[in-house]
């Protein structure tokens, strides 16, 4: 039972590690495109029309058949303002107070807010007798420690010295104190939002299950919302000029793979193991943007981001045990009702 169990965690396990490595590249190179003054809400609206390009033929070719009823066309236009247009939008501004590590330790509280969100909805439960209940509780409240000091304690650099010593053409100036309380509110925010996508996609799923179709929706819905908040926000036309390769290659690689593919895979993943096990993965997302970072953009670590990191890391896999817990539970309770259905 346990090899079988172990069986249908591989694939899942595999497509999320591959995911947030092909987004830990996406934030390196939108780190890299907004140090050279690309205006960040044309960022969003180039990647999801990308997106929708690349993803609707592959919609129409596979998933033809299966009609799309009103309702699904107005959660898919929720899902595409809170899980995207919202998140992306607040992400991007933090990422300009911040810095590439920095704003994706922030998204190690996606797990932590999903399984919260999920709460009332009724996908995950809590039994606070129970150990697994009580895992859940204690991984909450540890990553919402984690997360206070991330928000609230910089610290100290720990690789000042060799930033120092090695220049490089994206890295951009340490930011000031203010600027990072700001990003760290726009962060979360932004975090919630994502959270909840991870809810409103699992009713979608039950409901439409088609990954290639409700993704081109949902990105079409995503380009035209963010077209109209640039447009509101921001009337320079000169803000939706591509200048150079590299933006070129960024919002063409951001929109069919970091808008594109990964959210086929991540609604797959979320139809087949739930919103808070494909949301458990966002952790490896910072592993990888902090290699990526150091190595490539030579920014500052700061002793708070890692302090409160490990703190969000611990707590989150505090609450993903006590739900594997919660699942063994639930085997061992199906097989004994099973076997006394037989005696019967």
């Amino acid at each position: 039972m346990k090899l079988m169990h172990c069986h249908e965690l591989c694939k899942p396990v595999t497509i999320l590690i591959l995911v947030n490595l092909a987004l830990a590249f996406v934030n390196l190179l939108l780190k890299m495109v907004l140090n050279e003054g690309m205006d960040y809400m044309s960022i969003v609206t180039y990647r999801q029309a990308i997106s929708f390009i690349f993803m609707a033929p592959i919609a129409w070719f596979y998933e033809r058949k299966h009609k799309l009823e009103a309702h699904i066309i107005c959660l898919l236009f929720l899902s595409a303002l809170v899980g995207v247009t919202i998140p992306q939008y607040l992400f991007l501004l933090g990422l300009q107070y911040t810095s590439a590590t920095f704003s994706c330790a922030f998204l190690n509280m996606v797990p932590v807010f999903t399984f919260i969100m999920s709460l009332p909805f009724g996908i995950e439960k809590v039994n606070m007798k129970s150990k697994s209940g009580k895992a859940k509780i204690l991984g909450t409240i540890v990553c919402i420690g984690g997360v206070l000091i991330l928000a609230l304690y910089k610290g100290i650099s720990i690789n000042s010295s060799q930033s120092q010593h090695i220049a490089n053409t994206y890295t951009s100036a340490p930011p000031k104190l203010g600027k990072w309380i700001i990003g760290s509110i726009l962060l979360t925010a932004g975090c919630i939002m994502w959270s909840s996508w991870f809810v409103i996609q699992a009713k979608i799923s039950k409901k439409y299950p088609c990954q290639y179709s409700s993704t081109a929706i949902l990105s079409l819905f995503a380009a035209i919302q963010s077209a109209i908040l640039t447009l509101v926000i921001k009337r320079n036309n000169a803000s939706w000029i591509l200048k150079g390769k590299l933006e070129i290659l960024c919002v063409i690689y951001a929109g069919m793979v970091g808008s594109g593919l990964c959210y086929v895979a991540m609604s797959w993943c979320v139809k087949q193991r739930g919103p808070v096990f494909t949301a458990a993965f966002t952790p490896l997302l910072q592993i990888f943007v902090a290699v990526l970072d150091f190595t490539i953009l030579k920014e500052e670590i700061y002793l708070g981001s890692i302090a409160g990191s490990v703190l969000v890391i611990v707590g989150m896999y505090v609450l993903l045990l006590g739900k594997s817990m919660e699942e063994e539970q639930c085997v061992i309770k199906d097989t004994q009702a099973n076997q006394d259905v037989e005696c019967q």
